[in-house]
């Protein structure tokens, strides 16, 4: 039986989540984009309505995802999605390498060429970008945001809110505070 989903954000990020979740069987029912008409169309799927219109939707699908990069955004809708009682789905990517005894949230996006090793725990509403990398017993707390290629070495640890960008580097141990920002291509070594 096919699933129905519903993507929150029709940007950039967005589009890779339709695509994504077309490869992976859902039938994608449309967008929600507070640009409304002005949103772009994206593999046969359309823009339906703006965020605040994602109640209506409620009956007709079966999951939604929040395809927002922005991290305080990201929690925001998906608070909201909840409140709906909508399910959040969790997307991951048919070129992508999860470890069985990997720990997935709720809402997470787990991108093209991403791993994510052996007892890594991505938290609700993670990000793990295109070719990065979450090594063996690493966390990423709720929120959390890898950008492409970042590579997390074992044990390290990514805070609530906070976003790696792209190329950045964490040593064995490494810890990013809450809501930090680290700068492409940052270095980050052991705690």
């Amino acid at each position: 039986m096919t699933r129905t989903l519903i993507i929150l954000g029709a940007g950039g990020h967005g589009r890779a989540a339709c695509e994504m979740a077309q490869l992976l069987g859902w039938q994608v029912a449309g967008f929600l984009d507070d640009r409304g008409d002005e949103a772009p169309t994206f593999a046969d799927v359309a823009c339906i309505g703006v965020m605040a219109d994602l109640s209506a939707h409620a009956s007709h699908v079966d999951a939604a995802v929040v395809a927002i990069g922005n991290n305080p955004v990201r929690r925001r809708l998906q608070e909201q999605v909840r409140d709906t009682g909508i399910a959040l789905a969790s997307l991951v990517h048919p070129g992508a390498v999860v470890a069985p005894s990997v720990a997935v949230g709720e809402g997470c996006m787990i991108m093209a060429g991403a791993t994510v090793a052996t007892e890594a725990v991505l938290a609700d509403g993670v990000i793990v970008n295109a070719g990065a990398t979450v090594d063996h017993h690493c966390r990423i707390a709720d929120y959390g945001h890898l950008g492409t290629g970042v590579c997390m070495a074992g044990g390290s640890r990514v805070g609530e809110g906070a976003w790696v960008q792209a190329g950045s580097a964490l040593g064995y141990g490494a810890v990013v505070a809450p809501g930090e920002v680290l700068a492409p291509g940052s270095v980050r070594g052991p705690a």
